[in-house]
C-alpha cells in the first residue's frame, strides 16, 4: 500500500492558501483573479517538475497528465476546484486538488507502472462566486455549456464569463476541441472536505459518497415603487422589501413543511434598491437555492415558490420576474468506483461511512461522461464557506492514502 506525505500535503495546502485577496478575512480566490493566476502558476510548476503534461483549457480548467503505459487507454481523473467563495476557507476545493497532486507525486516517486494515464484536474468557477450559477468549468468540459452560453453568464459588473476568460489570456472560442465525451475518461475520484458535521460528530475519518444533491438556483426580482417613507400612507404603498420578507419566510416554510426531510432551501443574497433609510424600497432582487437528493423535492419547492411570488406580487401591486440561475440534477455515483474506495479503505484500515453529499460538486456533472466516486474527510464542527473552516491534516492525509491506492486500482 502506498502512503502519502503529511508534511508535503500541509506545505502545498498552506501554499495555495497564500494566493488570497482577503488574508485577514478568510480565503478569497475568485476565478480569473490575480490570485487565481498565481495558483495556476504554482500547480503548473509542481506538475511539470513531475514530468506531467499541463494544459489550461479554453475556460480555465487546469489539467495535468501523468502518462500510462498505454497510449490509447482513457485517463483516470482526480482533483477538485481552486476557486473559493468570498471570505471562505482554505480547504474547500483546494484540499482535493492538493490530494490529487500528492497522489500523483507518490505514484511518480514510487515508480508505479500503470496502464492508464492519470490526470489531475482543477475545475474553474465551481463556487459561482464570480458568475452566479457555479460548476461552470465542469459543465463546459462535458459540453453542457457552449461558447454562446458562456457569453450569457455575467458577473455583477456585467462582464461575461466569455469576456473574462479572454481577458485572462484564454481562447473560449476553442472550447469544442476540449470537450470530453463518454469513453475519454475511465473514472474520476474527487476528494473533498465534507462541509457538514456528520463525520466530525461521529468521529469517523472518511466518508464514501453514494449520491450528490441536485441544486436549483433562482433569482427573484420584485419591482414596486420607491417613495417617501413619511408621506406615503401604508395603503398606498408598493413596498418591494415588505413583499420580499414574506416570500423569504415562505421559502423556509416550504423546505421545512412542504417537501421531504432531505429538502433544503435558502435565501442567501438580497439586493434592495435604493437601500435608503427614509425611502420605501422600490425594487428587491433575492436568490433562492433549493437542494435535495430527490428531484421531486426540488421541483415541488420551486413550484410552490413560483405560485407564492405571483400571489404576493399581486397583493402588493408589484411586477415580478423569476430567472433560473443554475440547475444540476441529483446523481447517484458509480457503484464500481464506490466499491474500489471501500475496499481500499478496508485495506488501509480506515473506518468509513457511506453517505450523501448535501453540497454540489463538479463530480456530479462528470457523471454524464464517466464513472465517478467521491471521498469525504471531516470538517471540524461542520464549518465551511467561512474563515473558520478547518480539517486536520491527519484526516486529510488519511483521505489522500485512500485516494492514491484507489487510483492505482482503477489505473492498472
Amino acid at each position: 500500500m502506498l502512503e502519502t506525505n503529511l508534511e508535503r500535503i500541509r506545505h502545498n495546502l498552506e501554499t495555495l492558501s497564500t494566493f488570497n485577496s482577503t488574508p485577514d478575512h478568510g480565503c478569497t480566490r475568485l476565478s480569473f483573479s490575480h490570485e487565481h493566476r498565481r495558483a495556476l502558476d504554482f500547480l503548473t510548476e509542481a506538475c511539470t517538475s513531475l514530468g506531467m503534461d499541463v494544459v489550461i483549457d479554453p475556460v480555465g480548467n487546469f489539467r495535468a497528465r501523468l502518462k500510462g503505459s498505454s497510449l490509447s487507454a482513457p485517463a483516470v481523473m482526480c482533483g477538485s476546484h481552486i476557486d473559493t467563495v468570498l471570505h471562505g476557507g482554505k480547504f474547500d476545493g483546494a484540499a482535493g486538488v492538493v490530494a490529487a497532486l500528492e497522489a500523483l507525486t507518490v505514484i511518480k516517486e514510487q515508480e508505479v507502472s500503470l496502464r492508464h494515464p492519470l490526470e489531475l484536474i482543477a475545475f474553474v468557477e465551481e463556487e459561482g462566486a464570480s458568475f452566479g450559477g457555479g460548476l461552470v468549468g465542469s459543465k463546459a468540459l462535458v459540453g453542457q455549456y457552449t461558447v454562446k452560453d458562456l457569453m450569457k453568464i455575467v458577473n455583477d459588473e456585467g462582464v461575461s464569463f466569455y469576456e473574462a476568460a479572454k481577458r485572462f489570456g484564454l481562447n473560449p472560442d476553442d472550447l469544442e476541441n476540449y470537450v470530453i465525451k463518454k469513453g475519454d475518461v475511465k473514472a474520476l475520484i474527487e476528494l473533498h472536505i465534507e462541509q457538514g458535521n456528520v463525520l466530525y460528530t461521529k468521529s469517523i475519518p472518511l466518508g464514501v459518497v453514494e449520491a450528490i444533491v441536485g441544486i436549483r438556483q433562482l433569482s427573484v426580482t420584485l419591482t414596486g415603487m420607491a417613495n417617501h417613507a413619511g408621506t406615503t400612507p401604508m395603503n398606498l404603498r408598493h413596498d418591494a422589501l415588505a413583499a420580499a420578507s414574506k416570500l423569504i419566510s415562505f421559502v423556509e416554510h416550504c423546505a421545512r413543511h412542504e417537501a421531504f426531510d432531505t429538502t433544503v432551501a435558502t435565501v442567501g443574497k438580497i439586493h434592495c434598491f435604493p437601500n435608503v433609510t427614509n425611502v420605501i424600497p422600490g425594487k428587491v432582487v433575492f436568490s433562492v437555492d433549493i437542494r435535495d437528493i430527490r428531484d421531486e423535492g426540488i421541483s415541488k419547492v420551486e413550484q410552490l415558490i413560483r405560485e407564492e411570488v405571483k400571489r404576493i406580487s399581486s397583493e402588493y401591486g408589484l411586477q415580478y420576474s423569476i430567472s433560473l440561475v443554475g440547475d444540476s440534477k441529483p446523481v447517484k455515483l458509480s457503484e464500481e468506483v464506490i466499491s474500489v474506495i471501500q475496499r481500499t479503505a478496508e485495506e488501509v484500515g480506515v473506518k468509513y461511512l457511506k453517505m450523501h453529499s448535501g453540497a454540489g460538486h463538479d463530480s456530479a456533472i462528470l457523471t454524464e461522461v464517466t464513472d465517478v466516486g467521491m471521498i469525504f474527510v471531516p470538517s471540524i464542527e461542520g464549518i465551511s464557506h467561512a474563515p473558520d473552516e478547518n480539517t486536520t491534516f491527519e484526516d486529510l492525509k488519511t483521505g489522500c492514502d485512500v485516494l492514491v491506492n484507489s487510483l492505482v486500482k482503477l489505473a492498472q
